[in-house]
């Protein structure tokens, strides 16, 4: 009889240990939602793209319908603008002002800070333009941030002839009050125009001159 015991045998593989990959339980497939439909938004919280409307440009994030035009000024037309949110408190002097007792005025609105050099470069033009309109249906209005007092500021206001008031806000929690992208708070100085009826009407997130401050302001006046 034949022995196999001495025959040569091949050694067995040792037996694969499972990756790391097959030890992870994997997760169920899920069905894709199906497509937006009219009128609806998508689980994302994004509107569908065919329910768009486009609106311009905001500048800062977020559906504010402001359109830019020439020399960085926007404007919303009428149809589209928001009122704005409530505006009050103490001014530099500490009197109590509430904007929306300027209400059937047009309101100039400046954010400035007097440790900000382009504030100090268009304040010149504010003082100036801002006499003027005096007695025509026109209030200007300034919001003073990141001062920690208010010493420097009311001789930031001494030095440039400024005299109208100005609300006290050294933290920017007015700014913060506006509607997301109205207002970018690095963009320090900056202006808004409010229409007879407190609705932002016109903005500049930059310095302003003589003739464009007179470009924001002169088509708001003319609405009647």
């Amino acid at each position: 009889m034949r022995n196999f015991s001495h025959e040569c045998r091949q050694p067995r593989p040792p037996a694969l240990e499972p990756s790391r990959a097959e030890l992870v339980p994997r997760r169920p497939c899920r069905a894709r939602p199906p497509p937006c439909r009219p009128g609806r938004r998508c689980r994302r919280g994004r509107t569908a793209p065919h329910r768009l409307r486009r609106r311009g440009t905001s500048g800062g994030g977020g559906d504010t319908g402001f359109v830019t035009g020439t020399d960085g000024i926007s404007t919303v037309p009428e149809g589209e603008r928001v009122a704005a949110p409530d505006l009050s408190g103490e001014t530099l002097e500490g009197e109590q002002l509430d904007v929306d007792d300027y209400q059937g005025k047009v309101v100039v609105l400046n954010v400035w800070g007097s440790w900000c050099n382009p504030c100090r470069a268009e304040a010149k033009y504010f003082a100036k333009v801002s006499k003027e309109y005096e007695g025509k249906g026109v209030q200007f209005v300034g919001i003073n941030t990141r001062d920690g007092s208010t010493t420097a500021a009311l001789a930031f206001e001494k030095d440039f002839g400024i005299t109208y008031p100005s609300l006290y806000d050294p933290t920017g929690k007015l700014m913060l009050r506006f509607e997301k992208g109205t207002l970018n708070p690095q963009a320090i100085p900056s202006t808004l125009v409010l229409d007879r009826e407190g609705r932002v009407a016109a903005r500049s997130l930059t310095a302003l001159d003589e003739e464009r401050l007179r470009k924001m302001l002169e088509p708001v006046v003319a609405e009647k």
